[in-house]
Formats: structure tokens, sequence, C-alpha cells
């Protein structure tokens, strides 16, 4: 019989991609040179992790890059994984879906190098070695399953700019589906010798824990206060070891915490009320102590149907938003601070950053467009 799946994702993808040419803004001017020059040198990094399948394609630019495009599904890859130990059917189904919009979108755009990694879900899957080969096999995607350190390492690389330059240990943190990196960056950046800021790392770890694995063991519709503190409890616990070498991070100057995750943005957007997630305004905010326990106070005492109505979090994020504060209140017991910067950042921006500084752009005088 013949392998329809086969012939139709690779279909779809050519699809979007004739979609993302025909919506995508003019072309520059023929004269600007510069410009040719980055549109020749098109980054793309694609993070599928248990819960989000994210890409972003961006061009080098002096000291960073440009975004150019963009994409972000909600796929649930790991759901169930922890009670069955395999992705199911369904899952695959909806990430291949998604990882061919991800390759029309590539594609379009016209990328030169690309790096295309697989998290938590795919590490502790007996059938992610098939997934991966099914990927391969019908979308044209070369996945690569990324081990805990690799992934710390990734997110201190993506969000590590926007630690405070003064703050002389800084412990950064990234609440992922499956599984929460977390991290001590010790050393004030203002006196770093090395743009690479993983040199600064003193300390980390993978908690086996995340949004989607904790909701699926404690509920994440109906979650009352002692549902709540048991999910602090048991990260909490697997935070113990960590705690004890990181501790005396939270005694430095001007020491703070940096979050990266669908968590830490969504609190920062309930917290400011905004009708409508703006990227612009979350990326870079700095929460008091007090505001952060407000925000999360709010959300758990609000019902499923309200977070669902909610346009920061919707139907999708609703049942895993109140897991991953209870991650993100583990680690504030641990590491007490009056700040929490926010960060919309993360692998991806780490992925993109480590291939141009393997290409050596900024070394070559790249200037923006």
């Amino acid at each position: 019989m013949r392998d329809e799946t086969a012939v139709s994702v690779p279909a779809r993808a050519a699809e979007y991609a004739e979609t993302a040419r025909a919506t995508a803004p003019p072309p520059r001017p023929a004269g600007d040179d510069a410009s040719r020059r980055q549109e020749r040198r098109a980054y793309a990094a694609l993070d599928l992790g248990t819960n989000n399948c994210r890409l972003l394609i961006a061009e080098p630019a002096p000291y960073g890059f440009r975004v150019i495009d963009a994409f972000s599904r909600i796929v649930r890859l790991g759901e169930g994984l922890g009670t069955t130990d395999r992705l199911s059917d369904d899952a695959i189904d909806r990430t291949v879906d998604a990882l061919a919009v991800c390759l029309g979108k590539m594609r379009s755009r016209g990328v030169v190098r690309a790096k295309s990694i697989a998290t938590a879900a795919c590490r502790l899957a007996v059938n992610g070695p098939a997934f991966v080969e099914r990927v391969h096999r019908e979308v044209g995607l070369d996945l690569e399953v990324v081990d805990r350190r690799t992934e710390a390492y990734l997110a201190v690389t993506g969000c590590a700019a926007l630690a405070d330059r003064h703050a002389e240990s800084v412990v950064i943190f990234d609440i992922g589906g499956g599984s929460t990196e977390i991290v001590w960056l010790d050393g004030s950046a203002a006196l770093a010798r090395s743009a690479d800021p993983t040199l600064r790392i003193r300390a980390w770890d993978s908690l086996p824990v995340g949004v989607v694995t904790l909701a699926e063991r404690y509920g994440g519709a109906d979650v009352t206060r002692p549902v709540f503190e048991g999910m602090v409890e048991e990260v909490a616990d697997r935070l113990t070891k960590f705690a004890l070498i990181a501790g005396a991070a939270a005694h430095a100057p001007n020491f703070h915490l940096l979050g990266t995750s669908g968590t830490v943005t969504t609190l920062a957007a309930t917290h400011l009320r905004l009708p409508r997630y703006d990227r612009r305004r979350i990326d870079g905010l700095w929460m008091r102590d007090r505001e952060v326990t407000d925000a999360i106070d709010g959300l758990l005492a609000t019902r499923l149907s309200d977070r669902a109505q909610n346009p920061c979090i919707g139907r999708d994020r609703a049942d895993l938003v109140l897991a991953g504060c209870a991650i993100l209140e583990a680690i504030r017991r641990a590491f007490p601070s009056e700040r929490l910067r926010i960060a919309d950042r993360g692998l991806r921006e780490g992925l993109l950053m480590n291939m141009m500084r393997e290409d050596g752009v900024w070394r070559r005088g790249v200037r923006p467009g």
C-alpha cells in the first residue's frame, strides 16, 4: 500500500513555503548591498519541546541578530509520556504537521544554515528515535536530540544578555514542558573577559519535571492551594541538590533571578493586565518579589474557564500555567530575590548566537539593514 502520509507532508511543506513567499515583505532595493548580504545569510533555529514547536529565522546584525520570521505552535508532543513512556500517535501527527510548516518557512526565507533540536520528550520516550527518523523521512528535517547539559547551556546563551551587568550572581531557569533547566552564573558580566556567558557557569542542573508532566500528575484544571503546595514541595525536593551547591548565589551583591519560559512570560502579561500578549513589553521586564507573589495568587484564584478566556493564557495553556507557577515558586523559595527579570527568549536565540559566532559573522563587520 502506498504511504500517503509520506507524500502529503512534503507537499504541505511546499504549500506553506509558497504561502510564506506570497505574504513576505517586499524585497529591499537592489542597490542595498548590506541588505543583500544579510538576506543570503539567513539562519534558522528550531526548538521542539515537550509542549511547543518554535522556529526563529534571523539575519546577523551588530552584536546580535534581527528576526525576520517566527513560528510557534503548541503541539503537546509529550502528552501522556509520564504514564506510557511513549509519544502518542496523535501527538506525533500534530508535531509532524507543525514541523512541515517550519520547513516551508525556512525554504521561503532562503535559510543558509539551520539547527533543529528536540529536548525532554524525545530524550525520554522509548519511541523517540523512531519519531526522529519519521521526521527525517517525511518532512526532511534532521532533528538533534540534545542532552540536558546542552539544553541548559543554550538557555544561558539565549537570555544571559538580560542579566544585570552589576549582579555578581544570577540564577537563570527555563521551565519547559518536560524538564526545567537551572543555572548559576557567577561573577559580574561587566567584568567578564568573553562574550560567551557559559564561561560564567558555576553550576547547573536539569530537573526531570516540567509543566506538562507536573500538570498530568496533579491535575491542571482545579488547582487548590493544597494541590499547589504539593506541586511546590515535589519540585523543591528535586531542586535540593542544586540549591545546596548554589545556595551562596542569593547572597551575592545585586543577585537576581532570570526566567525564560511560557510560565514567566504569561505571569508577566497577567501582571501588566495586557489585553493581548506583547513581546515588546514582556522581554526584559523586571518584576518585584511582591508582584510575582500577587500574580501567582491571582491565577490561583481563577477557574480554568477564566484562564482559558484570558488572551495572554488561552485554552492551550490554561491547564498548565499553575504547574509552571509551582515550579517558579519552588525556585523563588530556594533562591529568595527581590527581583525577577523576564525573558521572552531562550533556546532558539542560543542556537542562533552559537551558529553566528561559529561563522564569525560579527568579525566580518556585518551592518544592519
